[in-house]
């Protein structure tokens, strides 16, 4: 920034000398300043080109240095998404495992709820049968003792009325001698 100002107090020197003459061209080589607008060029060359190359290496090292920040996050960006891509297939395999786990266990609900059923099923078959077979024999005693009560009571009817009181009697002594006389 010094070179700067020192060259434009320079200018404004040059400019403040000529303005008092007017304008107009001088061929005189010593007068017109040549070799002094050339010492002055040189000196802007030499100086301006360390301010520039100071500014451009500046320049260049902020670049370099915010190329290499740039990279560092790239770096850590593909380190971070290599790990979510672990985690990822990590967690799909979990998935996957956790539903074979839920097939196999719905399958064997599904078979034991079968089997169970199955199970029921034939106990209440065979309850079903045991009921069926004793409401039968029930049924079987029951007719039978119907059936027994009509024939006693048939029999008695018939007795009644084909018996008379002496063969009543007669029946009744000789069941009487049969048991031995014993009373």
């Amino acid at each position: 920034m010094h070179y700067i100002e020192s060259i434009s107090q320079i200018f404004f020197i040059i400019a403040e000398e000529h303005s008092s003459k007017g304008f107009g061209i001088n061929t005189n080589v010593l007068d017109t300043n040549i070799i002094n607008l050339g010492i002055l060029i040189t000196l802007l060359v030499y100086v301006g080109k360390q301010a520039v190359s100071s500014l451009l290496e500046n320049r260049q090292q902020k670049v370099l240095n915010s190329l290499q920040e740039a990279e560092e996050r790239q770096s850590q960006a593909n380190t971070r998404l290599a790990e979510a891509q672990t985690q990822l297939a990590q967690t799909q395999i979990v998935i996957s495992e956790i539903k074979k786990e839920a097939e196999i266990t719905a399958q064997q609900v599904r078979e034991s709820t079968f089997n169970q059923g199955k199970i029921d099923i034939e106990r209440l078959v065979a309850s079903g049968k045991v009921s069926i077979s004793s409401a039968e024999i029930q049924v079987k005693k029951k007719l039978l003792q119907q059936v027994a009560t009509l024939a006693v009571e048939r029999v008695l009817s018939q007795l009644k009325a084909e018996i008379s009181p002496e063969m009543q009697s007669k029946i009744i002594d000789d069941n009487i001698a049969s048991l031995g006389g014993q009373l």
